[in-house]
């Protein structure tokens, strides 16, 4: 079975450098990664948080986890509001540095991590590093975060994925509220999900709602892709958001109002098709509706995780729990 694991941690000292590190080997340990790659992702976390503190003025780092049966994946965002980098050949190398440093930590990272993206622009940089091999089943590439309601460490939003060659699953799940009782209700949500997963999205959500009556609520979406029949299946209930993007459209995809296990009158499903440049964005009423990529140029050819990244870092409310997902079929 497919986990999914968010840790996010605010950049805005020597000490918060400490704790990302801390708590990337904590996830690090729930991953199952050995001794030798857990070191390897807390040296990465502590080289991506402080250049972060140093080159970006402060900034957050994001630390994933994702498990496909066997294949542990460890994932890094590190993200910032600083100037941007004006020479990435330089930037890569060692010996080169801004900030009066050894300049040895952008070298050290590319060398260690299986792979390292960067997106930088007037906005900032969004730094991307993983470490493992991750899933391409079905040619799929999908990667999730949901970030807590400032100040607290419990999480009302939620999502899982489970793959397959023939089929991709997600469900993006906020709780109504936040803190304890909207992460219960979240937390529910994703144990139905995984038990149900045979199910159709429509379906699925009609037992998320039945099993939701003993919580305070939520708001869901499941999204079925069927790559090899170009065909994608949603069902959405309340107020969380999807949008598929690609050269030939860009569209909204429908959600009916109400809140599961507590009412919820009308759940529908709906097919379209699902091109092969075709990237689906999912996320909770944490980040604005109107966001916009339209200036971050190339970033839509990028990992999953830098566009997720982007969404959250620029668009994010900060008075709610903040979710994203987004899917595109692997390069």
């Amino acid at each position: 079975m497919e986990i999914a694991l968010t840790e996010y941690i605010p950049i805005t000292d020597a000490s918060s450098v400490g704790e990302a590190r801390r708590r990337g080997l904590l996830l690090a340990d729930r991953l199952g990664f050995d001794a030798v790659r857990s070191g390897e992702f807390g040296l990465l976390i502590t080289e991506a948080a402080r250049n972060v503190l140093i080159h970006g003025g402060g900034g957050q780092a994001i630390l994933l986890g994702t498990k496909n049966g066997h294949n542990p994946v460890g994932r890094i965002l590190a993200m910032d509001n600083g100037p941007g980098i004006l020479d990435m050949a330089k930037a890569m190398g060692d010996g080169y540095s801004t900030a009066g440093t050894m300049g040895n930590g952008m070298g050290a990272m590319k060398r260690i991590a299986s792979s390292l993206e960067i997106f930088t622009g007037r906005t900032g940089t969004i730094v991307l590093l993983e470490l493992g091999s991750e899933s391409k089943q079905g040619g799929m590439l999908v990667a999730g975060m949901a970030i807590p309601y400032p100040g607290e460490r419990l999480c009302g939003d939620g999502w899982a994925y489970h793959q397959t060659p023939e089929r991709t699953m997600i469900l993006l799940v906020d709780g109504l509220g936040h803190g304890a009782a909207a992460a219960e209700a979240a937390d529910e949500a994703l144990e139905i999900f995984r038990k149900r997963l045979e199910y159709p999205p429509a379906e699925i959500l009609s037992f998320v709602h039945e099993g939701l009556r003993k919580t305070r609520g939520a708001v869901a979406a499941v999204t079925e892709i069927l790559p090899g029949r170009k065909v994608l299946n949603y069902a959405a209930v309340g107020n969380t958001s999807a949008s598929l993007l690609s050269k030939q459209t860009s569209r909204s995809l429908v959600s009916h109002s109400g809140t599961l296990g507590l009412a919820a009158a009308k759940i529908q499903e709906f097919q379209i098709d699902w091109p092969a440049d075709a990237i689906l964005v999912m996320h909770s009423d944490g980040v604005q509706s109107r966001w916009d990529l339209s200036s971050y140029s190339g970033l839509l050819a990028r990992h999953p995780a830098l566009i997720g990244a982007a969404i959250l870092k620029d668009f994010r409310r900060q008075r709610d729990d903040a979710s994203v997902v987004v899917v595109k079929a692997a390069a």
